[in-house]
């Protein structure tokens, strides 16, 4: 068991990511450009060879049309302890000024014990309008990741969230102010952020991209 827990450890992170994906979907269903864009490898030709890779390694049996490819992995429950959360940029703990396009940079490799969920995806933080914050204990520093659920986006007074104003991504927490008709995005931070006011009226204005659950803080060596 150790030896088969070292090789899945040591395995290319293309395959790791396509036996993830096999235990879901038929590949042979896709063709290897569609399986490219599903784990972000633009050359299929890597695909293939990481697939044969796989069958080699006895992870995977693929017939000889391709029309079958199977997850014959005896350690899969090892891979189910881990989600892959797609990290589609950075987003501002400071003034508005980084766009907010969802391009999938990477993969974030979480424990399930740490965060569950269907919906999620993660950005990194930048600016340190937030590191007086508190996310389930931790608050967001420059460079960590944010955990954000797509698919809580409903949020109430004093909730964390991802918010994109004028194009830009901002980490904020919301604060409702119904005698003044508005909310305002708090910064919680050791310097002075002002807050971003909006009224009631323009709250189309603005999208809650989701809620904001957990903090993965860079390693402290």
């Amino acid at each position: 068991m150790y030896i088969n827990k070292l090789n899945l450890s040591l395995m290319h992170q293309i395959q790791k990511d396509l036996l993830a994906l096999s235990r879901n979907i038929n590949l042979g269903e896709k063709s290897l450009r569609e399986i490219g864009r599903l784990i972000n490898v633009e050359h299929p030709q890597k695909i293939s060879h990481h697939l044969q890779q796989l069958q080699k390694k006895g992870f995977l049996r693929i017939d000889k049309s391709r029309s079958l490819v199977k997850n014959v992995n005896k350690n899969s429950r090892l891979e189910r302890s881990f989600i892959n959360i797609p990290i589609v940029g950075a987003a501002n703990c400071g003034p508005a000024q980084l766009l907010a396009e969802e391009n999938i940079e990477g993969h974030l490799k979480v424990s399930k014990s740490i965060v569950r969920g269907k919906t999620l995806f993660a950005v990194k933080a930048s600016g340190d309008s937030m590191n007086r914050s508190h996310i389930d204990g931790e608050a967001i520093q420059n460079g960590d990741y944010v955990i954000v659920d797509r698919g809580k986006t409903a949020l109430n007074h004093g909730d964390y969230g991802l918010f994109v104003v004028d194009g830009a991504a901002n980490i904020k927490r919301l604060y409702v102010d119904r005698s003044n008709h508005r909310i305002a995005l708090i910064s919680e931070s050791t310097y002075d952020y002002p807050p971003i006011y909006i009224d009631e009226s323009d709250e189309d204005t603005f999208i809650v991209n989701g809620k904001v659950i957990k903090v993965i803080g860079r390693p402290k060596f």
